[in-house]
């Protein structure tokens, strides 16, 4: 199945799943500046500007490596500063990610500060 768009993501994910989804793209969409977009890639929801700023992927969805929960993958996490290892570094050499498997899981203030550091990283990228 080939997703599309958002509303087509909801139909066919666990209600669990779903809300983790939401409250992430929530915190994402916050941070963002305007010259970042949303789309669906992979069937999940990408957030890019310059370029991929950072997914968010829910297990239900196939490729993306996890078996329960939603993950919150960073596109340059490799050069993100986390001192306090809140992401982890699985095999792919550059997105660095953390897995949800609940809201309360959720701690806004680490990922925001992760966000905002990912900006910075992204406006890098800008063209000249």
């Amino acid at each position: 199945m080939k997703i599309q768009h958002l509303h087509q993501l909801i139909e066919v994910l666990p209600e669990k799943e779903w809300i983790i989804l939401d409250v992430l793209r929530g915190i994402i969409q916050q941070r963002l500046p305007d010259y970042c977009k949303e789309k669906i890639s992979y069937n999940v929801p990408f957030f890019y500007g310059h370029r991929g700023i950072c997914i968010v992927w829910p297990a239900s969805i196939p490729r993306g490596g996890i078996k329960e929960g939603v993950l919150l993958g960073f596109w340059q996490g490799y050069q993100l500063k986390d001192p306090q290892n809140y992401l982890m570094k699985g095999t792919n050499k550059k997105i660095f990610y953390k897995i949800f498997k609940s809201v309360e899981e959720i701690d806004v203030g680490a990922i925001v500060k992760l966000l905002d550091e990912a900006i910075i990283l992204d406006q890098r990228f800008r063209k000249k």
